[in-house]
């Protein structure tokens, strides 16, 4: 069962060796994401599964230890997730964390997480709702209490520099986003739009419908936790518990 998520952005940016000068501009919103990974703790998961989007589905999941890295963001900086990497078969995964990942993996480390085995998964942006939603249930149908670390950006389009120009679709769409997460609202979070998403380069659609198909009958409650549009690119954090 799904015992609380919290939902992060996932720009590079939000790692100060790659923001670099323009670090403390994210400094709320690293503040925000600490904040929601103590809610994760507070629940006291049995498994945290982290989410992100990539490039790929279906690749199956990221063990704990895998390990990511930022040099392509030209930063000598690699990350863990989380623990040694060495399970029961003492092997360590030989595909590197997608970018998604990589910065959820930053964040936990930061952190100091150590309360519960982690894995990661990285969710295709075209991947449908309907089978992001089955992902989701699938994720919370073993009998442990399970985690989620949603990460995803909303749209990237809400100024005339944003990475995907200006569209007067964007803040709309981003206020929903917000409003959904920051309530909760698993129906809502399902009736996002998919094609809207992809023309507003939103890449948290598909994990954030992953995390409402985890919900189903949790009965959760939500607190958004900071909503804003650096850069252009719509962030939200927001907490399920």
């Amino acid at each position: 069962m799904l015992v609380a998520a919290a939902v992060c952005p996932c720009p590079p940016l939000l790692v100060p060796d790659v923001a670099a000068g323009a670090a403390p501009e994210l400094a709320v919103a690293r503040a925000a994401c600490t904040d929601a990974l103590g809610v994760l703790a507070a629940a006291r998961p049995d498994r945290l599964v982290v989410v992100g989007p990539a490039e790929q589905s279906g690749r199956g999941p990221h063990p704990q230890g895998t390990r990511g890295s930022f040099r392509g963001f030209g930063v000598d900086l690699d990350v863990r997730l989380g623990g040694d990497g060495h399970g029961e078969t003492g092997a360590v995964s030989e595909r590197e964390l997608p970018p998604s990942l990589a910065v959820a993996a930053w964040l936990l480390e930061r952190t100091g997480w150590s309360d519960a085995p982690i894995e990661g998964l990285g969710v295709g942006e075209p991947l449908e709702p309907e089978r992001c939603i089955q992902t989701g249930r699938n994720i919370v149908a073993p009998t442990d209490r399970v985690a989620l670390l949603v990460m995803g950006d909303a749209s990237a389009c809400r100024t005339l520099k944003a990475p995907g120009y200006l569209d007067e679709r964007a803040a709309p769409f981003d206020a929903e986003v917000a409003r959904v997460l920051g309530a909760a609202d698993v129906a809502g979070v399902k009736a996002l739009d998919a094609e809207l998403a992809y023309e507003l380069k939103a890449s948290g659609r598909a994990p954030w419908q992953v995390l409402a198909g985890a919900a189903e009958g949790a009965g959760l409650g939500g607190a958004l936790l900071y909503e804003d549009a650096p850069y252009g690119v719509g962030y939200v954090v927001a907490t399920w518990s």
